[in-house]
């Protein structure tokens, strides 16, 4: 949960340095199971077909997840416009980051 309120909270805009693979995917699990339980608020609240507070917060988050992505991106050495490319940002998303300073910044924690 650190993760995902250090993302939030911490790092709102912000598309310079890295974000580790830890931070990354904890950021994107608790993402995903925030907006799960918003759907079934929702259905319960104002039936199955409204969806105005997933829609929400998906808005809210989409600046934040767009730039944990390119910081994942840096992590690995790569522009944040690979983030761009469906299956190859994928495969850059779940491969260990570069383990020494690179051009994007210091190692993350």
């Amino acid at each position: 949960m650190e993760w995902y309120i250090k993302v939030v909270r911490d790092n709102y805009a912000n598309f310079k340095g890295r974000a580790s693979r830890q931070e990354y995917w904890m950021f994107v699990l608790f993402n995903f199971i925030f907006l799960i339980a918003l759907s079934f608020i929702e259905v319960f609240l104002f039936g199955l077909y409204s969806s105005i507070l997933s829609d929400l917060y998906v808005l809210a988050l989409l600046v934040p997840s767009i730039a944990v992505g390119v910081r994942r991106m840096h992590d690995t050495g790569k522009s944040g416009w690979f983030l761009l490319i469906p299956i190859y940002n994928f495969i850059l998303a779940v491969t260990q980051g570069e383990s020494n300073s690179n051009k994007y910044g210091e190692v993350p924690e």
